[in-house]
């Protein structure tokens, strides 16, 4: 592995385990064993600049993975609880959802800096963009699917933040089972509407 992505890999962990603040620069050095005059080849402008690599480079991962699963499936419910199941199995099994969550990073940062605003704001485009696209797939028009997409990314970003906080993974076991409901429930309404 080529010492930026090192720095990278490393440096996304850290901020995950302890935020952006809570990490100094010595300890992104001392863990990838490199010298400050590597990071700052690599990084010129620093720790945000590194800090919005991070996040470029999760909201690839993470985009590329759940556009995995939805491709898998026939329907929204189906992708949504299985991606939703697969966070579920994740946390209990590492006690943590790393490589997921960066709404700490977020609200750490994103009012400190609009690069990094920026940088989260396309990742929650892209992750809405995927569920919403699957709902037009499903027979919802591209306004009901953009409203539910926001929904579901607002639920889904805040049961991981709970399963951290109580350290439990029941909010996203509640959401697996609650978001397949509803989306269900507002297709039939959609139908019944339209029959009408």
């Amino acid at each position: 592995m080529d010492t930026k992505a090192l720095l990278i890999e490393i440096a996304t962990t850290l901020f995950q385990q302890k935020g952006y603040k809570g990490v100094g620069l010595n300890e992104i050095l001392k863990e990838c064993k490199i010298t400050k005059g590597s990071l700052y080849h690599h990084f010129p402008n620093g720790k945000e600049e590194l800090l919005i690599a991070c996040l470029q480079s999760m909201e690839k991962a993470i985009t590329t993975d759940i556009e995995d699963i939805f491709k898998r499936h026939q329907t929204t419910q189906e992708a949504l609880h299985v991606m939703i199941e697969k966070l579920v199995a994740d946390f209990e099994r590492e006690g943590t959802i790393i490589g997921y969550t960066f709404s700490s990073m977020v609200s750490e940062m994103a009012s400190l800096s609009e690069p990094v605003r920026y940088a989260c704001s396309s990742l929650y485009t892209k992750i809405q963009g995927i569920y919403s696209n699957k709902l037009v797939e499903d027979g919802f028009s591209k306004e009901a699917a953009q409203s539910i997409a926001l929904m579901m990314t607002a639920s889904i970003e805040g049961a991981m933040m709970l399963c951290l906080t109580q350290k439990a993974s029941d909010p996203l076991k509640t959401i697996s089972h609650l978001l397949p409901k509803i989306i269900a429930d507002e297709n039939h309404t959609k139908r019944i509407v339209t029959a009408d």
